[in-house]
């Protein structure tokens, strides 16, 4: 089931915002943990060590003790975004994490490395 970026971008922003929930503070700590670690995983992108794939995650591309810490924590915190907006949505965590794969490859800078559907990695222009 795919879901459109209007959509997701709503559901996005009423899980991050759920704070009437006992997952409030949950999603409070996941939002606060992705904040945290934006700057690294930004530096990373630049630099071409970390690139966007076509599934909604961020994967290392270049080898690194310090970049593999990054990438697992980002997907970590992504996989429980994203299976909280599915659950609010009636969709699967895939199709919340492809569509946010797309609107990632969307708006992200020039220079990003990222994953197209066919599988091949490019740099946006």
């Amino acid at each position: 089931m795919k879901i459109s970026s209007i959509r997701f971008f709503s559901l996005f922003a009423a899980v991050m915002l759920w704070a009437t929930t006992a997952g409030a503070q949950d999603m409070a700590a996941l939002r606060h943990s992705m904040s945290q670690r934006l700057p690294v995983l930004d530096q990373l992108k630049t630099s071409g060590a970390v690139g966007e794939n076509n599934q909604g995650y961020v994967e290392a591309r270049t080898p690194g003790a310090d970049t593999e810490k990054v990438v697992a924590a980002e997907n970590a915190d992504r996989r429980k975004v994203y299976a909280a907006i599915a659950a609010k949505a009636g969709a699967t965590s895939e199709a919340v994490a492809q569509a946010r794969a797309r609107q990632i490859a969307a708006t992200s800078a020039p220079g990003v490395w990222l994953q197209g559907e066919d599988g091949r990695w490019y740099r946006k222009e």
